[in-house]
């Protein structure tokens, strides 16, 4: 198949459903032979099978050191390169300050932070040892205001996500391994249903929420040759929410 990305291999963690599936899709549209590892196996087997080229499916606790690194054996041994790692993998709930348990703290940075940490590492070596590879990291308009509908351990780990996409891109920028991020707003999924991001989504100067398909066309955009001087950049699609 013909497209922007064919030839091309990619690991989507979070790709069952919402945005990851959007990109999955996307991506095999555009000729990529796509894993996708979700924490419910259910669901990326179901995204694999819908997929215009036929998929992997794989269940992946992105918490989980070992799974991580069995999971990226397994797609190299499958398709024998890994040229795209997207970290979409994500968890969010809302609380105060105050409300903030120790556990819902660790829970979320665990999964959005330590999680694409740990699967960004056990791509480098490969990506460094073929002299190429891509690493969309999916951040939030909640690490540049704070968090204003998810709370602060969010806002803190999709911080902490934009900082490491930067200093990862730095790092891997002499192997020709680009590295950048997405910020996406208010985007119409099961995660952003609530009374908070609804609040939120009166306010979009473009007047509506984002869809999935919005996110999957910028990662596509990062994914590809199209974007072959750009690292190090974190794109937002918030629908004119935040402006720089």
């Amino acid at each position: 198949m013909a497209g922007k990305l064919a030839g091309k291999t990619a690991l989507i963690t979070g790709g069952g459903r919402g945005i990851g599936r959007a990109i999955a899709l996307g991506f095999s549209r555009e000729g990529a032979r796509v894993a996708v590892a979700d924490l419910d196996p259910d669901t990326a087997s179901q995204t694999a099978a819908d997929l215009p080229i036929p998929g992997l499916g794989l269940r992946l606790d992105v918490t989980q050191k070992t799974q991580v690194q069995e999971t990226v054996a397994r797609v190299l041994a499958e398709f024998g390169q890994l040229d795209i790692l997207v970290n979409n993998a994500g968890y969010v709930t809302y609380s105060t300050f105050e409300e903030c348990s120790e556990e819902t703290w660790h829970l979320i940075l665990d999964i959005n932070l330590k999680g694409t940490f740990l699967c960004s590492q056990a791509v480098v070596p490969h990506m460094k040892g073929r002299g190429q590879g891509v690493i969309i990291n999916l951040s939030s308009l909640a690490a540049k205001t704070g968090g204003l509908a998810a709370g602060p351990p969010y806002a803190a780990a999709k911080a902490g996500v934009s900082s490491l996409t930067i200093g990862l891109a730095r790092y891997l920028a002499p192997h020709r391994v680009r590295v950048n991020g997405i910020a996406p707003g208010v985007i119409d999924t099961a995660m952003t249903r609530s009374p908070q991001h609804d609040k939120m989504a009166t306010t979009i100067p473009l007047g509506e929420k984002g869809q999935p398909e919005d996110v999957a066309n910028a990662a596509l955009f990062l994914a590809c040759e199209d974007s072959r001087h750009i690292t190090g950049e974190i794109l937002d699609v918030n629908g004119g929410l935040f402006m720089d």
